[in-house]
């Protein structure tokens, strides 16, 4: 090949790239970067003129500071004790093999396509006013910070396991015995062995725990009550119930920041992981227990899964059945002139074409990001792309929906009336997980297989038709299956952009619990049994779907 064809097959590639990243970049531009510059900028811009003086005057302020150091606080306290329960159980799936394995892993996930409105109503009927333990024991945990930390734990025990226990089933266990043998203890062979090995993936794990917990939202909302407020319930107070833009933006601008070091952190700690470690065959490690300390470790763990990720939603069915049966379920099904004006259970339908659209939307955008981002001449803007991709994950949901209220509100992009805004809005936080699951797989994809189809005169769309599709049809399913998850589950800008008449699963869910009565109660248990059925059945489809059997998201 002649240089210039060398040349011409160089622009072409690099125009190419530019091309799949044009739609992305405009996407997050227009519905993200601009609606979140809109609330910065009207909170900051004081009579004509920036005060970021003002920065310093919120953060001043005591309940602020309070506000903020609690958020800190809490989230490293649920990253930690999420490590310290959640650990055992990535060993056991990594190293042991027992009966049930296979659906035992998809029970443990469960809890992550949770949304958080659902898992904040799990914990209150097990341990809020009227619930399991408050009625045998007497015992009520909400609007405590127990509540809340364990109901992280929750969330987020599956994070741990499948990060942590995926690189963990791969690690050849012979390292460890080789030290055993010339005479270390079980204890220091792990300590010397196997944690500096596990350390990147341990990392990334409570990094994302952090980031989790640092933004949450929904849980803190139902079962802090008045007590407690992170950064984005306060968000949500000020923009909603004060109406004071100004310190708004000011902690959108402090939880921004705190996110951008978390993400940079993550990515630093994942391309360790990557780079440093040799691999084995997962299926080969595992072993059925042995001895009594192996049988031991197994049954506590599946005790936790029991108490901690099988009981609170259990509850929550039980709750939503009431002495009545199904008459909460039927009564979904009526209006009542108060919070909705539609009958409740209008939510579900609603609930599931805006996860449809926002599931297509999400695909197409994060398909062609991670396209993108495959292609072996990024450069550094690629790469610095690929972390503003995961910003949506961690910048105030709040911010994102009420921005949109605020920043499109003119022609040509006056959309406050059309129910697009909501799939948009839940779109944003589909994309990162639509990137996440097909990048590793368009990655493995052999580069020459592209190379001798662009020889041949393919055109890149071919290429990508004829070479790349074909080998990542499966993880493009499962990519959707996520961003439906998500999408379904999305609440903390669904909350300002859903309408009275059009609410949707978690928006209906709030708003009968911050309703007085016992029909209200149970009706919003109800429909949170409703939403996890979806979100379950939505898993197990995964499941079905994976191509990467490691264990890993």
């Amino acid at each position: 090949m002649s240089q210039g064809d060398e040349r011409a097959r160089t622009v072409r590639g690099s125009a190419a790239r530019l091309g799949l990243m044009a739609v992305p970049v405009a996407f997050f531009a227009v519905f993200f970067a601009y609606p979140v510059a809109a609330i910065v900028a009207r909170g900051l811009d004081v009579d004509g003129a920036w005060r970021f003086g003002r920065i310093g005057d919120v953060l001043a302020q005591s309940d602020m500071r309070h506000v903020l150091w609690f958020t800190t606080w809490q989230a490293l306290a649920s990253t930690a004790l999420t490590l310290l329960i959640a650990l055992p159980g990535a060993y056991v799936f990594a190293r042991f093999d027992f009966p049930g394995k296979q659906i035992l892993r998809a029970v443990v996930t469960v809890p992550f396509v949770l949304p958080t409105v659902v898992v904040g109503t799990a914990f209150l009927a097990l341990v809020g006013r009227g619930g399991l333990l408050d009625e045998l024991w007497g015992v009520r945990l909400d609007t405590t910070v127990w509540a809340i930390l364990l109901a992280h734990v929750f969330f987020n025990y599956a994070v741990v396991v499948r990060t942590v226990g995926g690189l963990w089933a791969q690690l050849d266990p012979r390292q460890e015995e080789a030290a055993r043998m010339l005479g270390a203890s079980r204890l220091r062979a792990w300590r010397q062995v196997t944690l500096p090995a596990l350390a990147p993936a341990v990392a990334a794990a409570a990094l994302m725990v952090f980031l989790f917990t640092f933004t949450s939202f929904g849980v803190v909302q139902i079962l802090g009550g008045p007590t407690f407020s992170t950064l984005e319930v306060e968000i949500y107070r000020q923009t909603s119930q004060v109406f004071d833009l100004s310190t708004a933006a000011v902690l959108t601008l402090v939880q921004f920041a705190a996110v951008a070091a978390v993400l940079a952190v993550h990515a630093w700690t994942v391309r360790r992981r990557e780079s440093a470690l040799r691999l084995v065959d997962a299926a080969t490690t595992a072993r059925r227990p042995r001895g009594a300390g192996q049988w031991s470790l197994l049954a506590g763990v599946l005790a936790v899964i029991a108490v901690l990720l099988v009981l609170p939603p259990a509850v929550l069915v039980q709750r939503s059945l009431g002495a009545s049966g199904f008459g909460y379920y039927r009564a979904l099904t009526r209006e009542d002139g108060g919070a909705f004006l539609v009958p409740p259970i209008e939510a579900l339908g609603n609930s599931l074409q805006y996860a449809v659209a926002a599931t297509g939307i999400a695909v197409v955008i994060g398909a062609l990001a991670a396209t993108a981002l495959t292609r072996r001449d990024a450069g550094r803007f690629v790469r610095g792309f690929d972390a503003l991709l995961m910003l949506p994950l961690g910048v105030s949901a709040v911010t994102v929906g009420f921005g949109f209220l605020i920043a499109l509100d003119e022609p040509p992009l006056d959309l406050r009336s059309s129910w697009i805004l909501v799939p948009l809005a839940q779109a944003l936080v589909g994309v990162p997980f639509v990137v996440r699951t097909m990048l590793p797989v368009l990655r493995a994809v052999d580069g020459r297989l592209r190379e001798a189809a662009a020889v041949l005169g393919a055109s890149p769309w071919r290429v990508w038709r004829e070479v790349d599709l074909p080998m990542v049809r499966r993880a493009l399913l499962v990519a959707a299956g996520f961003a439906f998850a998500v999408s379904l589950g999305e609440f903390g800008a669904t909350v300002f952009l859903a309408r009275p008449d059009n609410p949707t699963l978690p928006v209906a869910v709030a708003r009968l619990l911050g309703r007085p009565g016992d029909l209200n109660y149970g009706r919003a248990m109800a429909l949170s049994t409703i939403l996890m059925l979806v979100c379950a059945v939505a898993l197990v489809v995964l499941e079905r779907l994976r191509t990467d059997r490691s264990g890993e998201f």
